[in-house]
Parts: structure tokens; sequence; C-alpha cells
């Protein structure tokens, strides 16, 4: 151990164990994309019920109503029991949810048999993830923007992105594994909402296979929930509740000793009023931090994520599940293009040329998807959109949202920007499916075209928002947030 700069390899371990939060976070949302369709094959089995598309759109969606909720809850988890416990709580439920939706029958309904009942309490699991995932989607960042010194605290905080992505693309891979030579079923509208399973569909991945997907979930889990008691809790949530003492020796062994005790100073003195209200520091800081997670939704990337192998196959892809791995590897590099570009170039500038990117992806997509020989340029397009995302929106937002309020609201500021996130991750995978298949004429492919446009403008408007109202905050302590917002 270095006394004087701090022990790295400390930091590294309690970050690493953090980012397994981002993990789970990225794993419980897209786990859904390969279990999607043999579970709605599954429910359409059910005889005392219909299972439309609009319930198929609902359960595909349900984790999200939990996200809401838990990121709601996150501001009064991570103040009342601290953020180290708050993180706990979130990887319990992750494993809860994983074991429940696996097996939604337990205890209280026979095994194999779809009933509408069934339905309800499989939902439930999955709403209980989804409040893990609402946890730990606001408090990973927070409790890594807390920990981190100040000049590498953007490279840490987007190592949570990356892990987010990482668990995309480890569950893509783990579904992929899963299915095997098995294949999902063929499901065909016969109107109304209503579907059928075309026959010669493989029994075994409606009975068995999307239970093996969300299950797999529950082994990160729990190795999540147990290394998490082991990391010390953050120094700015001991100096809060007047544990200066602890607070020290965790900057100490973080920072070195010539630097701990005045990091010490400057978080007494911003904590000394943390009676504050939410808009002490005026609207502009609370605005930025819920457009920030605004527009890192209605961009439309989630729509992608979650829908990769079903917008794959419509593109004529013979094995969509090859394509979002290989997407998902795409999405990894380009995460690590933020990681280790962020503290160089800064906040802004990553999120405004990934803005532009992102734009001229959908636009490339609105021009060409569905028109014959165009099918690699489509591809393309949709990868240019997805990797302007993963260097840009996907790991700058969770920065900036970590770092941007002062510590006296950051606990509540964070919440609320967190739950609009996910209130706008809803309404953005809900409306997906239904805009991608809207149709003028018959057989026409307005509704793609529409889709995506509108996405494109969506990441123009986020440019000039980022580049009018967002703050710098590269190279500047937690601390100095407070007086850049007293001074605005």
């Amino acid at each position: 151990m270095n006394s004087e700069k701090g022990n790295r390899g400390y930091l590294a371990a309690i970050v690493l164990v953090a980012t397994l939060g981002g993990l789970l976070f990225g794993y419980d949302t897209a786990v859904i994309s390969g279990a999607e369709k043999g579970l709605q094959a599954f429910f359409m089995g059910a005889e005392d019920f219909t299972y439309t598309n609009a319930m198929h759109g609902f359960t595909s969606a349900s984790a999200l109503i939990g996200c809401i909720i838990g990121s709601a809850l996150s501001g009064l988890l991570a103040t009342r029991l601290g953020r180290k416990r708050a993180l706990l709580v979130a990887g319990l439920l992750f494993f809860v949810s994983a074991l429940g939706s696996m097996n939604p029958e337990f205890l209280f309904f026979e095994k194999g048999k779809p009933t509408l009942a069934l339905l309800c309490a499989f939902n439930i699991y999955r709403i209980v993830g989804g409040i893990g995932v609402g946890l730990a989607s606001a408090i990973c960042p927070m409790y890594i923007g807390e920990i981190s010194p100040f000049n590498i605290r953007g490279m840490l905080v987007s190592w949570n992105q990356f892990a987010i992505i990482f668990g995309q693309l480890v569950v893509y891979f783990v579904n992929f594994l899963i299915l095997g030579e098995h294949t999902n079923p063929v499901i065909e509208s016969v109107g109304r909402g209503v579907n059928q399973i075309v026959a010669g569909s493989d029994p075994w991945t409606i009975s068995t296979g999307w239970r093996y997907m969300f299950g797999s979930e529950a082994v990160p889990a729990g190795i999540f929930a147990i290394l998490i008691c082991f990391v010390p809790e953050t120094p700015r949530y001991l100096v809060m509740i007047r544990q200066e003492g602890r607070a020290l020796a965790i900057l100490e062994k973080i920072n070195g000793t010539s630097r701990s005790q005045q990091i010490l100073s400057e978080i007494r003195e911003t904590i000394s009023e943390r009676r504050e209200k939410l808009f002490a520091f005026g609207w502009l800081c609370i605005f930025i931090g819920i457009m920030l997670s605004v527009f890192q939704q209605i961009c439309g990337i989630n729509a992608v994520l979650y829908y990769a192998p079903r917008i794959f196959g419509d593109m004529g892809m013979t094995n969509p599940m090859v394509n979002t791995v290989v997407m998902g590897v795409v999405n990894i590099i380009f995460t690590l293009v933020a990681v280790f570009t962020v503290e160089r170039l800064g906040r802004k500038p990553l999120l405004i040329s990934g803005s532009l990117g992102m734009a001229l992806g959908a636009f490339g997509v609105a021009l060409t998807f569905g028109h014959a020989g165009m099918e690699l340029l489509t591809m393309l397009s949709i990868m240019l959109y997805s990797a302007s995302f993963m260097f840009s929106w996907g790991p700058i937002c969770w920065v900036l949202i970590a770092e941007i309020f002062p510590n006296t609201i950051r606990g509540a500021a964070v919440a609320i920007a967190v739950a609009f996130q996910w209130i706008f991750n809803f309404i953005v995978s809900s409306t997906f499916v239904p805009m991608f298949n809207m149709h003028l004429t018959a057989g026409d492919h307005f509704g793609h075209w529409f889709t995506y446009a509108l996405y494109g403008t969506i990441c123009v408007v986020a440019a000039i928002f980022v580049w009018r109202l967002v703050p710098e905050t590269k190279g500047k302590t937690l601390e100095e947030m407070s007086r850049m917002w007293k001074k605005a």
C-alpha cells in the first residue's frame, strides 16, 4: 500500500464489486430478448384466457414497472440504509426474481400448466427484479462516484456502463448457449392481436428454454449479494451520519494520507447543510438531470436492445441470435472508447458527437429498412446507431447523474432523475412494436421509416440540449458541484 497516493488495488476491487450491480442491471433487462418468444408460446397454451399481443407486450416490459418503483425508492433507501446496504437489497431482489421467474409455479401452481393466475405470478417476480434494477441503476453509479478520486471519477463510473453492456452481452451469449440446437417457436398472427403457434415449433423451447434463461441470473445475483457485504460504505455517506473516523480511514486507503484530511474537510463543509431542500440550488440543476435521463431513453436505444433478435429476424437475417451477439460485442468495444476518453475529452464532446452519430444511424435505418438488397446498409446503420450510443449517452449520462448534483441533495435528485429514465424507458419499449408495425397501405414500411426517423430527430435535439445547457464537469470534485450551482 502507498500511504501517500492511496491503494489503487483496493479501489479497483471496490469498483469491480459495485459494477457487478451494473452487470445485473444489463443482464436482467436483456434476458427477455432471448426468452420472450418461448414465454409467449407457453402462455398461448392457456385454456382459461387468451394471451394477446397486448398481454405479451406488458409481460415483456413488466420489469420496467419495478424499475420505476426501485429508482423512485433509491434515494430514500440510499439515505436511510446507506449506499452499501441498499445495494445488498438490490442483489437479494435480483436473486429472488431470477428463481421466481424460472419457476413461477413454486408452491402455489401446477408445474407447466399456463393460467392467468400463473401469468400474474410471473409478472410479480419480474417486477421484483425490476425493483432491484431500479435500485442498482441509481445507486451503483452514485456509490462509485462518491468513493472515487475526482480525477478518475468519470472513468470509474463509466465502467458501470461497461458492466451494463457486458451483462447484456453475457445474457445474449447465455441465451444462445441455452437455445443450442433448439429453435424459438414460430408464431403467426390470426388477427385482432391474437396469434397461433406454427406446427412443428420446438416444444422444448416453449416448455423449458425460457425458464433456464431467466434462472441463469441467479448465479451472478448470488455472487453480487455476497461480495457487496465486503465493500466499505462511501465516505460521504459516513460523514452524513457523523462517522468521520470511518470515513477518514477509507479516504486514506483510497486517496493517501496527504489528501484524505483535505477531502474530509471539503465533504464536511458541504454536508453541514444536509437538510437542504431539493431546489436549494435552483430548478435548472434538477431539470438538466431529469432531461439527461429522458434523452437517454427517448433516443430509442432500448427498443433496439430489448427487441434485437426480433428486429434482425424481420430484416431477413438467417440467425438473429448470432447477429444479436455480434451487436453486443460492438457495444462493448465502443463503451470502452468512453471509458478511456471521458477524462481526456470531457463529458460534453462525447455526448454531442454520440448524438450526431446516433442520428446518422437512425436516419440510415429509416431510409433502408425493408428494401431488397439494402440489408447490409440497414445492419451497418443499426450498428452505427448502437455504437454511437455506447460511447456517449450510455456511460456519460450515468457519469453526469452521479456527479452533477450537490452532496446535500444527491440521493433525492438521483432518485428523481433515474425514475424519469425508467418511466421513459417503459414508454419507448411499449410503443416501439406498435409504431414499428404501422402501415398506411398493405405491405408498406411506413412504421419502420417513421420510428427511426423520429429517433433520429430526437438525437439531433439531444445534441442541441447538451451544447446549450449541460455544464462540463470534467476535473471537478463533487464538493465543487455545490459551489458551481450556487453561482448559477
